[in-house]
């Protein structure tokens, strides 16, 4: 299936973009919080620009996937960013995992694979019908302006988790929106994509999600930030496909196996937390700020 091969790729080149980008970011003092010159500090850093290129890529893996599958079924997949981020960042720190550590990525893919065979998402419609996006963008709106408040009163991780949320909703709007523009390319060409206002917001929507990404990666360690960021996405996105584009999940008993798998990935996240290379200790080498 082409949307769950490029999903596939667009959750490894995401991660990938993760690590590169927390490396990154950890360089930047702690005065440059929630400030613009914080992406003019990030400009100058090599690792962060090929943690955008990254992210470039993944883009257009998305693209491809969401034009040729339902949300609900490409978004979830996002899941293994957590377990490939770290799988990635300890080859480039050349650090050996622990056997917990791989316990944990074994339960989160397992989680996965049988919550999306229970859940079954599927159907629903390419586009969105207009009047729909006013009170999803009003809803949307208000639920980030709410977890970004939160976070201006909080530190360390508390806020990185937070602003972490706060991006997966911003990610997961630009999904929908991506979906709805890549309609339009379907049904009329490049004209109609272009005239459309989906495809603008999705650049708006998916530069806020950046720049809240990117605030959550400095204020917060990558396990604090990373499960926020793939779990929010998913489970806002699979709300987005239904209530949106009409997308269908199975209900009924197959709830069970669903709840088993969100079990099996809550503790595998939980699990992956404990990982001293996510916690970012002596084995996550710490970059020097600079003052």
């Amino acid at each position: 299936m082409i949307s769950v091969l490029f999903a596939l790729l667009t959750a490894l080149s995401n991660g990938a973009a993760s690590v590169l980008q927390r490396r990154a970011a950890r360089t930047v003092p702690d005065s440059e919080a929630m400030r613009l010159s914080l992406i003019g500090h990030l400009l100058r850093r090599p690792l962060w620009l090929a943690g955008i290129g990254l992210v470039i890529v993944a883009a257009v893996c998305q693209a491809v996937a969401l034009a040729t599958g339902p949300i609900a079924v490409v978004q979830p997949i996002f899941v293994i960013e957590l377990p490939a981020t770290l799988l990635m960042a300890a080859c480039v720190m050349r650090v050996r995992l622990p056997r917990r550590t791989w316990y944990g990525v074994a339960a989160v893919t397992l989680g996965l694979a049988l919550g999306m065979a229970s859940a079954a998402p599927g159907g629903g419609s390419a586009s969105v019908h207009a009047p729909a996006w006013i009170p999803a963008l009003l809803l949307t709106g208000l639920f980030e302006a709410a977890l970004v408040a939160a976070a201006q009163g909080s530190r360390g991780n508390t806020r990185g988790a937070l602003l972490g949320l706060a991006a997966a909703c911003g990610y997961a709007l630009t999904a929908a929106l991506m979906k709805d523009a890549m309609a339009r390319l379907t049904d009329g060409g490049a004209g109609a994509l272009f005239t459309a206002w989906q495809l603008y917001a999705t650049a708006a929507a998916g530069v806020g999600a950046l720049f809240l990404l990117q605030n959550a990666l400095q204020a917060g360690t990558l396990v604090a930030v990373q499960p926020m960021l793939t779990l929010g996405d998913a489970l806002i996105s699979v709300a987005y496909g239904v209530t949106l584009f009409g997308e269908e999940l199975r209900t009924g008993w197959w709830l069970l196996p669903v709840a088993v798998a969100l079990a099996l990935i809550g503790a595998g996240c939980a699990e992956l937390a404990r990982s001293p290379l996510a916690a970012g200790d002596r084995r996550w080498p710490p970059a020097r700020r600079v003052d």
